[in-house]
């Protein structure tokens, strides 16, 4: 029986991740991987989505500079953009495979496809193509991912009703889809498909806004550019019945004001978000590891039985690459290492891929508010940042928050508008460090840049800032928030 340091089952991004930082250690890793390297984080997730997005985003763009100018915009070959997606997809699996396989010359990587069971806390079982053998391992770090939820009251068939795991596999643009849920995943993909222009794309919102979690103005400047570019937001709405009719999708809904509409379209789009993959993952009567509703439960990692881990979104913890990569970094420090500091997620940076993009760091109002903090919050509109302007696209801001006192440590910030995800790493660090904003003061940014516009806010919030909040009302803003009460900052 073969014998290694650290098994890793599942090979997404947290998994690979791991593998990779134990070979630093300079340990015997196996990587076990039942179906694509690289998991959601590649295929059928956050690689291939964001290269749709790209994609429409750049025909959006063209459409916009042809009208400029007269010109009647060709159309659009599906099969081309489809086929752009899948060449992304397989250069970046291609890349995993062969750096793996280099690895193997090293004596401390091996890798192995199939389905592997914990027989035992200390026991593998790797069944794939008709073999099956059994590994011993000193420590084991599940990371098997998550895979979309199914609503067993819709009729899901991946081809007409689908997932994310079905929605790339069309031959064509449709004429019309819905998309049944307004999270991030679904304001992404009614983002992507409305860009393109070739699909009238309707979203069922059980609010009275998409983006529950999002602030109001974050929110206001979503909304107004996808109804702009045709997409109808079924508000405060509830999906009473969805039925597959001679090819097509046939829903009802019910609004809050008890009235019912039924529509007719050609596709469905269901994202109700993701659920762990555990099953069959070990024997129940052999390893006891503790699961709750959201996922593996885990402490900083490691699961209730001590040499076992678990990382990315088999977890109860944000389900994000960068998180899952950092999880499984951080597993193998802990197995193997001394971490310097604890895992810890207040400085994760997100990106939602939306028209405009939205980047954001640490706390937003709505999460301060909940959390009972008083801050000061500073605003300031891409129409005073000189690169936007010369883009000429001002749409979108910098919100910046702060705590309500002397010391002014960051909490958190958002930006929303065009190079947003490239503004946000220097406050993230910050916010690791639990700073104040005197080091942002003292930055000296490129000029033209995007970036300039957060040194503003912290002038603002200086009191020195080039723009005055009591002169350009509207453009830029300076207020506090004590107990949920709002008040304007005078300077």
């Amino acid at each position: 029986m073969e014998k290694f340091d650290l098994v890793v089952i599942g090979a997404g991004p947290s998994g690979y991740a791991a593998a990779m930082r134990a070979i630093d250690f300079k340990k015997k890793v196996l990587l076990v991987e039942k179906n694509k390297v690289g998991g959601a984080g590649v295929t059928n997730g956050a690689l291939s989505s964001k290269t749709w997005w790209e994609l429409s985003r750049e025909a959006a763009s063209f459409r916009k500079n042809l009208r400029r100018y007269n010109i009647k915009a060709p159309s659009i070959d599906y099969k081309e953009i489809q086929a752009e997606v899948q060449g992304a997809v397989k250069e970046r699996k291609d890349m995993l495979k062969e750096h793996m396989e280099l690895l193997k010359s090293s004596g401390y990587f091996t890798f192995k496809r199939g389905n592997a069971k914990l027989l035992s806390q200390y026991e593998v079982e790797i069944s794939g193509s008709g073999e099956t053998e059994i590994v011993q391992a000193d420590y084991i770090i599940l990371a098997t991912g998550s895979r979309p939820r199914y609503l067993p009251e819709l009729p899901i068939d991946e081809k007409i009703v689908m997932t994310s795991e079905g929605i790339e596999g069309m031959e064509d643009f449709p004429e019309s889809m819905v998309i049944v849920g307004a999270g991030v995943i679904g304001c992404e993909y009614a983002t992507i498909f409305s860009g393109f222009g070739k699909t009238k794309v309707h979203l069922i919102d059980k609010g009275d806004r998409i983006l529950p979690f999002e602030d109001d103005d974050v929110v206001r400047v979503i909304e107004r550019n996808m109804e702009k570019n045709g997409v109808l937001i079924h508000r405060n709405s509830h999906l009473v019945r969805m039925e597959i009719k001679n090819g097509r999708v046939e829903y009802e809904l019910e609004y809050n004001d008890k009235h019912r509409e039924i529509f007719n379209v050609e596709k469905a789009l269901v994202s109700v978000g993701r659920i762990p993959n555990y099953e069959l993952l070990w024997d129940h009567n052999k390893v006891d590891i503790h699961i709750s509703k959201r996922g593996i439960e885990d402490n900083d990692t490691q699961t209730n039985v001590s040499n076992i881990y678990a990382v990315g979104d088999i977890t109860a913890d944000i389900s994000l690459v960068n998180v899952g990569e950092l999880e499984g970094r951080y597993a193998v420090e802990k197995i193997f290492g001394n971490p310097h500091r604890k895992l810890v997620y207040e400085n994760i940076s997100t990106i939602m891929f939306l028209s405009p993009e939205v980047a954001g760091v640490g706390l937003n109002e709505t999460q301060a508010r909940e959390k009972g903090i008083d801050y000061r919050v500073v605003t300031l509109d891409y129409s005073c940042i000189p690169r936007a302007i010369a883009k000429r696209n001002t749409q979108g801001f910098i919100k910046l928050l702060v705590t309500n006192d002397d010391q002014m440590k960051i909490l958190g910030m958002k930006v929303v508008g065009n190079h947003a995800s490239s503004a946000i790493q220097a406050v993230a660090l910050l916010i690791s460090m639990d700073k104040g904003i005197e080091e942002l003061a003292e930055c000296v940014h490129p000029h033209p840049s995007i970036t300039e516009g957060i040194q503003e806010c912290v002038r603002m919030l200086l009191g020195k800032s080039l723009f005055k909040p009591s002169v350009l009302t509207g453009k830029v803003s300076c207020r506090t928030s004590t107990a949920g009460v709002y008040e304007n900052m005078h300077f």
